[in-house]
């Protein structure tokens, strides 16, 4: 998946996710992509800077919460925990079970685990259905 950082013709900005440059195209093309603040449909790609991977080590991202916010929190963890009671676990051989599921090699089912930003850029492009589940800190411990 990639974030493109779009602009309509009234100049007001946003971001969406695509499979590829070739996904926003042809839905562009269809008109099926829209300014979330005015609806126009004159919509084209703006300047965004790359992400630069450093050296630097990464620091964690901090989040003071409100009560609505713990309590939709809450609510988030209880569903990840849903999907993993649910599906099978299978480790860092993600990529290659959910490519098997998809192509109908074996049989269809809930899965998770681990994929590189790689593999699931390939997964993406291939056209096979996934998503990112949340790593919340107490997963850490």
């Amino acid at each position: 998946m990639i974030r493109f950082g779009l602009v309509c013709e009234n100049k007001h900005a946003f971001e969406a996710w695509f499979r590829n440059s070739e996904d926003f195209e042809s839905q562009k093309a269809r008109d099926l992509v829209s300014c979330p603040h005015c609806n126009s449909h004159g919509v084209e790609k703006a300047l965004m800077a790359p992400a630069i991977a450093t050296r630097e080590e990464k620091k964690p991202v901090a989040l003071s919460m409100n009560e609505q916010q713990k309590q939709a929190l809450a609510k988030l963890k209880e569903i990840t925990e849903k999907v993993r009671h649910n599906a099978d676990y299978v480790g860092d051989k993600f990529a290659e079970e959910a490519r098997k599921i998809h192509f109908g090699e074996t049989e269809a089912r809930g899965i998770y685990g681990e994929a590189t930003a790689e593999e699931a850029k390939s997964l993406a492009d291939e056209g096979v259905e996934f998503m990112p589940l949340p790593v919340f800190p107490d997963d850490q411990n």
